[in-house]
């Protein structure tokens, strides 16, 4: 697959899947409410805790989806908030995912000089 194919394939599918999402949420109340953004990104950073709560627990089944870890089910759900949230701001997010990737793979070896 060329990258170019890549490209559009990803953002199509990212963006059909930000629009199902959003449809969900919207359907399910939760737009209903007047949040700030910055409440709505520290909602992704929640499920990021949770992820890592799992985490310090073992990583055991999740309390939802059992087939998965409860690591699988928090990142789906940072995924899912943050494209719910692209979606209702319109952010093209797809598209910046692919341009960092390309960005990311000109930087150099563990560039800037951090430990991580």
């Amino acid at each position: 697959m060329s990258s170019e194919s890549f490209d559009k394939d990803f953002i199509a599918a990212l963006n059909n899947a930000a629009v199902q999402i959003h449809f969900t949420s919207i359907g399910h109340g939760w737009w209903d409410l007047n949040r700030s953004d910055g409440e709505t990104i520290l909602l992704m950073h929640c499920e990021l805790s949770e992820a890592v709560e799992f985490l310090r627990e073992g990583n055991g089944p999740s309390d939802h989806i059992p087939a998965f870890s409860g690591l699988e089910e928090e990142l789906a759900d940072v995924i899912i908030r943050i494209l719910d949230f692209a979606k209702r701001k319109n952010l093209r997010i797809a598209e910046a995912v692919i341009e960092k990737m390309k960005f990311n793979e000109g930087r150099p070896y563990r560039h800037g000089g951090k430990g991580l």
